[in-house]
């Protein structure tokens, strides 16, 4: 090789190191300084009353987010009661039966679809064709809002993760005389589990934090409710409210909301990438 073009390609090769760095010291430096200030601001405002309490009225002290952590809660563990069933069995269907059914590629499609899709536009979806018909906002509206953000996660982390059993653990299975939904049940999906929580857990993050779909579907509620066909309070909804209020006590429970949604999202990667890591990569 001609030394000129070697040395200039090695040049062009360290121009690029030295701009990548250069952009991954920026990003962490910005990321570093927005958790720094989100664990500043958000320490301060956690206590026990943050806790116990229901949301204040405007211009009061005191209160806390016990109402929208309580509606939290429950949209989020409605959410995984239906998203999970329906993500997995659909995931099971498109790695096991898809290269024989033409349903399986528009299935793909729509998933795929939902996955690139803004969550305000699943928010406006679920507000046309509930909300408007009943002519209230409601924590199953909202429940089902978050549910079409979840599902496509799981659908598509399924049914990768299915992808990557050994295709002997099939054959061994069919050699022995099992119909094929039971070694899709019983063999691949078992042998696949820990990245079948995995998505999960990942899709329970993704959906932790949105607020848009909830602005048109739970909206909020100022009071302690457990009624799920009413408003129903929740901590995405009432950070963004809190956080553009002219209230100081409003504004410091928004910096403790937000960073309780931080925690809760790290804590759930953390434990993805730690305790499935090793069997997943198996």
């Amino acid at each position: 090789m001609d030394d000129s073009l070697y040395q200039r390609r090695k040049r062009t090769n360290q121009i690029g190191l030295t701009l990548s760095m250069l952009a991954m010291v920026l990003g962490m430096t910005v990321l570093l300084w927005i958790l720094a200030l989100l664990f500043y601001k958000g320490f301060a405002a956690f206590s026990w009353t943050f806790f116990t309490a229901s949301t204040p009225a405007p211009g009061s002290e005191g209160g806390g987010l016990a109402n929208a952590i309580v509606g939290s809660l429950m949209l989020v563990g409605m959410c995984t009661l239906v998203s999970t069933p329906i993500g997995v069995l659909a995931g099971v269907y498109l790695a096991e039966y898809g290269d024989q059914s033409p349903i399986a590629g528009l299935t793909r499609f729509v998933s795929d679809i939902m996955l690139s899709a803004p969550s305000i536009v699943i928010g406006l979806f679920v507000y046309a064709i509930l909300v408007a018909q009943v002519k209230h906002f409601s924590g199953w509206a909202g429940m089902i809002a978050l549910s079409l953000i979840a599902i496509p996660v799981v659908v598509r982390t399924t049914e990768n993760i299915l992808r990557l059993v050994p295709g002997s653990l099939r054959e061994a299975a069919f050699a022995l005389g099992a119909p094929r939904w039971k070694v899709a049940t019983m063999v691949t999906l078992r042998a696949a589990k820990a990245g079948v929580i995995t998505g999960v857990l990942l899709s329970l993050a993704r959906i932790s934090g949105e607020t848009a779909p909830l602005l048109f579907t739970a909206l909020n509620n100022q009071f302690f409710s457990t009624d799920m066909n009413k408003p129903l309070a929740n901590l995405p909804v009432v950070i963004f409210q809190f956080a553009l209020s002219p209230y100081d006590n409003w504004i410091n429970l928004a910096w403790g909301g937000a960073l309780l949604i931080t925690l809760v999202v790290l804590l759930i990667n953390i434990v993805t990438r730690i305790f499935f890591r090793e069997k997943v990569s198996a």
